[in-house]
């Protein structure tokens, strides 16, 4: 569940903190008191596209936390499987801080991108927003709210379904080539032969480029590599003023007064290890520069193997391992076209098996899209039922056998008649506003038995609705609670007073600013709002024991469900 929401500098929030309870939370406030401010600032910590003119005016940046309780061990471990960082006690914080230029999300303080806030947010909370409703008057809409719930065994043949179809165009796109383009096939040819040859005579061998560099430019480099030697030859040698020389000279200084003194013997001692050492550096040095004789046609050879290398380097691939790997490529492709028409009697089976298991498989989520749509059917029409609808009925026609997609090749359409005698049409052409918000209503309801989502958001999920029916929606969001946490703006007096937690949203001006501000309310506070909801212009006594009895007659209705 969502524990807690921490606002600061957004908009006309300075800075607030809401604690939400478990059950049914309610929130509402005089119109433009900053409601949309309060969904919209979780939206923004969930990923939602940010406006740089949403921080406060004045304030360097923005910042939205939520806190969430996660209590389900299966759900814990779907967390996880996201690689996203949670808590010891369960708890994961989602943080965003916004500023001019930049947005940084972080979970638990590490900080991870928007894709995986907006993932975990899939498993966490469902949020309805004022408009969402609208979304059943496309068809397009329909598929994919029956396959959310049909469920696990749909979801793994829709994985298979994409994937399958992906290969079939492939493969048909490749046969409509080679059908398309015979002559094209022969320019081909010549030019993959071509080009294999000239990686064949080359005879690459792996590594072999690094060698011939470092070779190169040591003999390209020869006469300055002698030069230096040779003067570092004579300056650690034997002759005159060189430092063997000197060292010499210095061992027989020592040697002459060690009779006097035993640390001029360790002196001269240490000094002919060094005259030691110098010598085999002398030998060494010597060796080398008698190994560094150079060789015009090696040179040459060198120089014109290199290039070779380079060029197919650049050509084929920027390495040796690359340009060999391209060779087989080319090898396979060579064989490919020699054959081409065996290659594309081969190529029409595959796709001849393709599109059968293609066929099959979209026979299989037709099937199960089949058998849950008439369930489906019945519990919105029981749900609808409950939403005042009196006279309901509910109807998803799965037509299949049409054009094959990544989703089969079915076309699923919502059908209802709300009034008795008249025919089943499509959602879209039927319903109005506030009817919309109670099959939404119905569907969020239904949804949320099949799925493990703690909390869900309503964002006025009363628009259009009044009287008895709005009895009607308080009751099922009173149900929904009883298994889901429900956090709701709403308008209409009769939804509030089944509020489990009730929650003001106020504006006010504060040292000459306006600011939104969100508090929980008390008993006799939620009395007053109530009263307010119910249209008075004065909070008279009478109005108040109406307000009561609302509060009464909701307590009272939750108590039996």
């Amino acid at each position: 569940m969502l524990v807690s929401l921490h606002v600061k500098n957004l908009a006309l929030i300075t800075e607030t903190e809401v604690t939400f309870k478990e059950g049914l939370n309610i929130l509402s406030g005089e119109t433009g008191a900053g409601k949309s401010i309060i969904i919209g600032s979780i939206n923004l910590a969930l990923g939602a596209k940010a406006d740089k003119d949403m921080i406060r005016n004045g304030a360097e940046y923005a910042l939205v936390e939520l806190v969430f309780q996660v209590e389900d061990d299966e759900m814990l471990d779907l967390i996880k499987t996201l690689e996203i960082p949670v808590e010891e006690d369960g708890l994961v914080i989602i943080q965003r801080k916004m500023q001019p230029n930049r947005s940084v999300f972080k979970i638990c303080g590490e900080t991870v991108t928007a894709k995986q806030i907006k993932a975990l947010s899939e498993f966490l909370i469902d949020i309805h927003g004022q408009h969402e409703h609208q979304s059943l008057l496309y068809k397009k809409n329909h598929m994919e709210i029956l396959d959310s719930f049909a469920g696990e065994k749909l979801c793994r043949i829709k994985e298979k379904l994409d994937a399958n179809y992906s290969a079939y165009i492939s493969m048909k796109r490749e046969l409509v080539a080679l059908n398309s383009d015979e002559g094209g096939m022969a320019k081909e040819l010549s030019l993959a032969e071509f080009e294999y040859k000239e990686i064949e005579d080359a005879a690459l061998v792996e590594g072999e480029d690094d060698e011939l560099e470092a070779l190169f430019q040591k003999m390209s480099n020869s006469r300055q590599i002698v030069e230096a030697a040779g003067r570092a030859y004579q300056l650690t040698g034997t002759g005159a003023q060189s430092a063997g020389d000197m060292i010499g000279h210095a061992i027989r200084d020592l040697r002459s007064v060690e009779g006097y003194d035993e640390k001029a013997r360790e002196l001269a001692d240490e000094l002919e290890n060094v005259d030691s050492l110098l010598s085999d550096f002398n030998r060494g040095i010597s060796e080398y520069m008698s190994d560094m004789e150079f060789d015009a046609q090696t040179f040459a050879d060198t120089q014109e193997r290199l290039n070779t290398l380079n060029h197919l380097k650049l050509k084929y691939g920027g390495s040796i391992t690359r340009v060999l790997e391209y060779q087989a490529e080319l090898e396979r492709k060579i064989e490919k076209l020699k054959n081409a028409d065996e290659y594309k009697a081969e190529l029409e089976r595959k796709l001849s098996e393709a599109y059968k298991e293609l066929t099959d498989l979209c026979a299989k989520a037709s099937d199960i899209r089949t058998k849950e749509a008439k369930r489906l059917a019945k519990e919105m029409t029981d749900a609808l039922t409950d939403l005042n609808f009196l006279d309901v009925q509910y109807e998803i026609q799965v037509r299949g056998e049409q054009e094959i997609s990544a989703s089969g090749y079915d076309d699923v359409e919502f059908m209802i008649s709300t009034n008795p005698g008249e025919p089943l049409k499509s959602l879209g052409n039927v319903a109005s506003g506030g009817e919309l918000s109670r099959i939404m209503l119905a569907l969020k309801t239904v949804l949320a038995s099949r799925d493990k989502i703690p909390t869900m958001i309503f964002d006025e999920i009363d628009a259009g609705i009044s009287g008895k029916t709005a009895w009607k929606v308080s009751e099922k969001l009173g149900r929904l609670s009883k298994s889901h946490q429900i956090i709701c703006i709403t308008h209409l007096p009769q939804i509030a007073a089944m509020a489990d937690t009730h929650f003001i949203i106020a504006k006010q001006v504060v040292d000459n600013m306006t600011v939104t501000d969100i508090n929980e309310m008390s008993e006799s506070q939620i009395v007053d709002e109530l009263a307010r909801m119910l249209g008075s212009d004065e909070l008279t006594d009478t109005v108040r024991e109406n307000a009561r009895e609302l509060i009464a007659n909701a307590r009272g209705k939750k108590e039996a469900f």
